[in-house]
């Protein structure tokens, strides 16, 4: 899979120009039976935002998951998909065993983390974003986008966990710098630290502009951009 970065403000593209937003809002998940779906992601720790039921054959209940600007729907005439058949549906972490550490802690069934592959696309295992070979354990090098573990709801809906801990060039808009928890504000800024720390080992002296360094160190590492050095 190419990770040739595709920039969205060329200034010859149509992307430049003034648009609409288009915010993804809701995923549809087929579920069979409604209020054990409900048991199993109210069991996420997700929000829950809404439980309406008409009283005449329609019933939808909505979830978001924690940070998420993004929420999912199930019930009973909300989708003519067969319950089951949602597939590679991906919660993105910042620390992939944090994340599967805190599923089991809740009691939900998780697989082990595991890493692609490197060039192979194909095998027998479950099928994820680099393939059908699953190899046991993290990325080695510990890249982002590299690193996976996958559930499924009691119906078969699956999802995969996705550790990006830095975006690659173009995939967030530079003018915005949001963190989902204060545990990713936390992590950004002990990268910060880390690399600030080499910066005053190659300048042999202490910046006292060390603030205005850590937030841009933090704005482009999310926005993907090269880092300060």
């Amino acid at each position: 899979m190419s990770t040739k970065a595709v920039r969205t403000n060329d200034p010859n593209s149509d992307a430049s120009i003034a648009r609409v937003d288009m915010k993804f809002e809701v995923v549809v998940i087929p579920v069979s039976d409604v209020d054990r779906a409900k048991e199993f992601y109210g069991k996420l720790a997700w929000r829950l935002d809404a439980d309406y039921d008409s009283g005449k054959d329609f019933r939808v209940i909505q979830f978001t998951p924690p940070g998420s600007g993004c929420s999912i729907i199930f019930g009973k005439n909300v989708t003519a998909a067969a319950p089951g058949s949602a597939q590679g549906l991906y919660m993105i972490v910042s620390d992939i065993e944090a994340a599967r550490a805190e599923l089991l802690r809740r009691g939900v069934e998780i697989s082990e983390v595991f890493h692609d592959a490197a060039g192979v696309y194909a095998g027998t295992d479950e099928p994820y974003l680099f393939g059908r070979l699953r190899v046991s354990g993290p990325d080695p090098d510990h890249r982002s986008y590299r690193s996976f573990a996958s559930f499924h709801d009691p119906d078969g809906n699956g999802w995969l966990f996705q550790e990006i801990t830095t975006r690659l060039p173009g995939r967030i808009d530079p003018a915005t710098t949001t963190f989902a928890s204060a545990k990713d504000l936390a992590g950004a800024l002990r990268r910060a630290a880390a690399a600030h720390g080499q910066h005053e080992a190659r300048t042999g002296q202490a910046d006292p502009n060390w603030p205005d360094w850590y937030a841009e160190y933090m704005v482009r590492e999310q926005s993907g951009e090269e880092l300060p050095t």
